[in-house]
């Protein structure tokens, strides 16, 4: 009797050992995205919750990987090259994603510069920032993770097997030429959205010079300073709404077209 039941197991512990070695593979590919992956992915997030969602990642996306996911190696040459191969890719993709975090954080900094708010509230997060990057950086992780992020990702892991194949490195050449183009996307889009608070300085520093010029006695500076501040902090209200659809629509831009080079 107990032959038999062994017997009637064996199909299923076989599966379920191909699950779990597919679902290794993918692991090590879903944690190496973690690592940079917007909201997820935070340093402020404990290290037990990014290991939990990984996990999580990893048992929606393994059964669907399982039958293009290389067996795992069972000597130690082979098994590194899977693993250094993977975590290659994962960080490719999370570096990708994390480029968008950095174009706001850069964002909010050109915009405090040109409005004397650099410092104000400086060291406030893990990274110090100033309190306009700051801002931008939380409303945008609030709209990407209510747009349902997680399924955004879940998707794009899933397409990274087409993208970066298992168990293979990625093209130097490719990877070098596909990184720089995303960079130069980030700081353009990063111009772009900081471009109202540019133009506003720009534009006030004109004034106060010209009223400097015509009014000597007058002392431009106690009077330039709160205004300036008044100003960014007005601009900031005013197109706040504006600019994070248009961050946002990139991001999603780059979830469902990663390998899309910007234009």
């Amino acid at each position: 009797m107990m032959d038999g039941l062994l017997a009637l197991t064996d199909p299923f512990l076989g599966d379920a050992q191909n699950l779990l070695a597919s679902g290794f593979v993918v692991f090590i590919r879903i944690g190496a995205m973690m690592a940079l992956i917007p909201a997820f992915g935070e340093q402020v997030v404990p290290v037990r919750i990014r290991i939990a969602i990984t996990l999580a990642f990893t048992a929606i996306t393994a059964p669907a990987l399982a039958p293009i996911v290389p067996e795992v190696p069972t000597t130690a040459g082979p098994l590194l090259i899977l693993i250094a191969a993977e975590a290659v890719a994962g960080l490719a993709l999370g570096i990708g994603l994390r480029l968008f975090m950095i174009a706001l954080q850069t964002t909010g900094t050109m915009a405090a510069q040109a409005t004397s708010l650099s410092q104000f509230f400086g060291g406030a997060g893990v990274d110090p920032q100033p309190a306009m990057s700051q801002i931008l950086v939380m409303a945008g992780l609030a709209v990407a993770v209510t747009a349902d992020l997680h399924v955004a990702l879940a998707e794009l892991i899933l397409l990274s097997y087409e993208i970066f194949p298992p168990a293979r490195f990625p093209d130097a050449a490719s990877i070098g030429e596909w990184g720089l183009a995303q960079t130069a996307r980030a700081f353009r889009l990063a111009f772009t959205l900081a471009l109202p608070f540019v133009i506003m300085s720009l534009l006030f520093y004109i004034a106060l010079g010209a009223i400097n010029k015509a009014m000597p006695q007058l002392m431009v500076a106690f009077v330039g300073a709160p205004a300036i501040t008044w100003g960014g902090l007005a601009i900031l209200l005013l197109t706040a709404p504006m600019i994070l659809p248009i961050w946002h629509e990139a991001f999603r831009g780059y979830l469902f077209d990663p390998t899309g080079m910007p234009r």
